[in-house]
């Protein structure tokens, strides 16, 4: 994003809007911290600018990279939709994409106000790799790491969006590896971040992972979503 100096009136619009707080009056003028910038476009579509001052740069690899990431508006070349992960995650009652015995897991980095650098992810994608876990294929963060290892390619690591969603799916018996993973990062990253598990509900209606989930320090909160007239697939828990 771009504002023309000699167009803005330092009206502050566009100040109030920015979800990550990049936008500052320097001797009258909004200025934009091309820094802190996630290239979100929330300025450009909500700020009514009068003085139609905010233009939409054409943008370049890899900062291009932040505003697939963080503008709703824009939908990746990978997936063909908007947003951050997969279509949904929590969906498995249509999708089928967790098996008796396997969990479908996500690490959401970043928020509205903060953002993350690239480079957070890495901090969990190199260890989860180690695990053997699968990451998701229809996630575009997947195609941002340059080897089997999980490493983030070099050249986008500094760049900073809004939030960044990894997805893998792995073994119920790796559960309390991954989360002994995520007590580790904790302290090295540099944003806030939340874990989202998906399983199976036995036929009783328990859930297998709570124990675990307790056991590692991890006071579950369970959701669940139910997607009627949508289509069901084969039941089971993980002991089936």
């Amino acid at each position: 994003m771009k504002i023309k100096q000699d167009a803005c009136t330092g009206c502050g619009r566009c100040l109030v809007v920015c979800p990550v707080g990049a936008i500052h009056l320097v001797d009258g003028k909004a200025t934009i911290d091309k820094d802190a910038c996630v290239e979100c476009s929330t300025c450009y579509r909500t700020a009514t600018c009068k003085a139609r001052a905010i233009v939409q740069e054409r943008l370049k690899w890899p900062r291009i990279v932040r505003n697939v990431f963080s503008d709703v508006a824009s939908s990746h070349k990978i997936t063909g939709v908007p947003g951050r992960g997969t279509e949904e995650m929590k969906t498995n009652d249509v999708t089928g994409r967790f098996g008796p015995g396997e969990l479908g897991l996500s690490i959401e980095l970043g928020r509205p106000g903060l953002g993350t650098r690239l480079a957070d992810v890495e901090l969990f994608t190199v260890p989860l790799s180690r695990l053997g876990v699968e990451f998701e294929k229809a996630n575009p963060l997947t195609a941002l790491l340059s080897d089997g290892d999980g490493h983030i390619k070099d050249d986008i690591k500094d760049e900073r969006v809004l939030s960044a969603i990894i997805e893998f799916k792995a073994s119920l018996t790796r559960l309390k590896d991954i989360l002994a993973i995520v007590k580790a990062v904790e302290g090295k990253v540099g944003t806030v971040f939340s874990v989202g598990v998906v399983a199976r509900a036995c036929a009783d209606g328990s859930l297998p992972v709570i124990d675990a989930l307790r056991e590692s320090g991890f006071p579950p909160r369970p959701n669940a979503k139910v997607n009627v007239g949508l289509g069901r697939v084969p039941r089971g828990c993980a002991g089936s």
